[in-house]
């Protein structure tokens, strides 16, 4: 699901990841060009992820941020973490993202930690397999953050409402009732 840019224009996380410095080879010689790689998030449950290029670096950064915003995703998260053990792919790269108790922190690095600080995501852990190309190790992440399912529509496929250890966490604000079952 997409993320609209003109819907919310408050206070957004963005961090310059990488700027590569890329060339094209023409028939007259070697063109020099700047690839920025952005992540930009809402620290909400709203992320996105760009790259753009250019001749200049300032404009490239600009560029992949406006880009980043035109492609964000909302992210189920619940209680400041994710709901399940998920793996994400991208090409060489594999990311398994596991659930972590309260106090935890984000135990990740590179690219995947400010993807999931950028989500607002307190407590997970993180492991890298593959490639540590840190554009295809945000990118697995990303993929792997998107599988995700919502509490809602697990229990509407099972048919049976389901507390996770004695309470029953709702999804949009990850407020808790107790279920005295």
């Amino acid at each position: 699901m997409s993320y609209n840019a003109d819907d919310s224009q408050e206070k957004l996380f963005e961090k310059l990841i990488k700027v590569n410095r890329v060339t094209k080879v023409n028939k007259g010689g070697k063109k020099l060009a700047f690839r920025a790689f952005v992540i930009v998030g809402d620290q909400k449950g709203t992320v996105g992820l760009a790259t753009a290029k250019s001749k200049e670096v300032p404009l490239a950064i600009r560029r992949s941020i406006d880009k980043a915003k035109k492609q964000m995703h909302e992210i189920n998260v619940v209680d400041g973490t994710i709901p399940h053990r998920i793996v994400g792919e991208f090409k060489a790269s594999k990311v398994v993202l596991r659930p972590a108790p309260e106090g935890t922190g984000v135990i990740a690095g590179g690219s995947i930690r400010i993807l999931l600080e950028s989500l607002g995501i307190e407590n997970v852990v993180a492991k890298s397999i593959g490639s540590n190309n840190s554009l295809n190790m945000a990118k697995a992440a990303l993929n792997g953050l998107l599988k995700l399912k919502k509490l809602s529509d697990v229990e509407e496929r099972r048919g049976v409402k389901i507390s996770l250890g004695g309470r029953r966490v709702t999804e949009n604000n990850g407020d808790e009732s107790n279920d005295e079952n």
